[in-house]
């Protein structure tokens, strides 16, 4: 599957092309993201393992949504049965990504304690309290460690980005889909810089109107991401078609 190179302003266009189909099925979308939050939140409730379990089997929901992504572009209706869709026929691959996801992530917070040193260690682990001379230490140790963990969660975000799309839609194996999804997303670094720009932007700016009109809490935040998760979820759809050029055949 060819990967193109667009322009940058696309990255805004991506946002609005998510909004436009957010705008077809409002009602519905709020309904299969709050659904994908209400799971997560659950399996979150098993100690380690949900975590663990979640983060596995989020390609395979991500490829359902979509799914749904998918048909509603083509004029069908969206379903909350649309979640499920990533579940037959390439459930494997998906759970691989996820898996390859999963290990890359024990790694970094393996690198970010090992930069971070035992202080830094105890401190997130134990809550062992420090001195002020020791909190200077560590300030700089986690300085050091949060850039190693940056600079190494850039590439696998790289990698699983479109992977799911390129599993479900492209028919590819799990490894080939994160090297193209890689591939796509270094040739079009640029536009996806101003995509997420634009998205932490706009969510900051409306967590912030929201928590004025109706006070700070954690339900208010949760509220915002889960009305911003649909154009979201969308917007990666619509960056998909736009850069895989074979997409608008398969997808």
């Amino acid at each position: 599957m060819q990967v193109r190179q667009v322009d940058a302003k696309q990255g805004w266009q991506w946002i609005m092309s998510g909004f436009l189909l957010f705008r077809r099925a409002p009602l519905v979308w709020i309904i299969l993201c709050a659904t994908l939050l209400l799971i997560a939140a659950t399996l979150a409730l098993i100690p380690m393992a949900g975590q663990f379990i979640f983060t596995l089997l989020s390609p395979v929901f991500l490829a359902g949504v979509m799914t749904g992504c998918k048909t509603l572009n083509e004029g069908g209706r969206l379903e909350i049965a649309h979640l499920l869709a990533g579940f037959r026929g390439t459930a494997s691959p998906l759970i691989t990504i996820g898996g390859i996801y999963l290990v890359g992530q024990v790694l970094i917070v393996g690198m970010f304690m090992l930069v971070g040193g035992d202080v830094l260690m105890s401190l997130l682990l134990e809550g062992k309290r420090v001195d002020e001379n020791e909190l200077r230490n560590v300030s700089g140790d986690m300085l050091s460690a949060s850039l190693v963990a940056l600079v190494l969660t850039i590439p696998l975000l790289m990698a699983v980005w479109f992977a799911p799309l390129l599993v479900k839609f492209g028919n590819m194996q799990a490894l080939d889909a994160m090297r193209s999804s890689f591939v796509a997303c270094l040739k079009n670094i640029v536009p996806l810089q101003v995509y997420v720009i634009t998205l932490v932007v706009v969510m900051t700016i409306l967590m912030m109107l929201v928590s004025v009109l109706v006070g700070p809490s954690l339900m208010v935040q949760l509220a915002v991401i889960t009305a911003m998760s649909p154009i979201l979820f969308a917007s990666i759809y619509a960056s998909y078609r736009d850069i895989f050029q074979d997409s608008a055949e398969i997808a």
